[in-house]
């Protein structure tokens, strides 16, 4: 078994593409509108792995309420310090600071 990617659901696409490409680095590798389902479908990743964010964009939603059942996308960074400025900078939500995870590795 190999990961093959995330997805998530969003209100503003390109204000999500444009915050994973400039902010966390990522490249949008591909983007495909399906008129017949009403939604566009944005992929996005790294030179080593081109779509591991699957970003959803259903034309007739414009926000999301991510429930319970959502856990996280993790990215591993050389400064946490930095990339929670930048994330914070960049418009993003840091929901807790850098440091050890409790029951976690990280």
């Amino acid at each position: 078994m190999r990961f093959l990617h995330t997805m998530i659901r969003v209100g503003d696409l390109d204000k999500s593409i444009k915050f994973y490409t400039e902010v966390m680095g990522l490249k949008l590798n591909r983007k495909n509108d399906y008129p017949g389902g009403k939604f566009t479908l944005a992929f996005l990743g790294t030179e080593d792995q081109p779509e591991i964010l699957e970003l959803t964009h259903n034309w007739d939603t414009d926000s999301y309420d991510l429930g319970a059942g959502y856990g996280h996308i993790a990215f591993a960074v050389e400064d946490i310090y930095a990339a929670c400025e930048k994330i914070a900078g960049g418009g993003g939500k840091v929901v807790r600071p850098p440091g050890p995870m409790k029951h976690g590795t990280t």
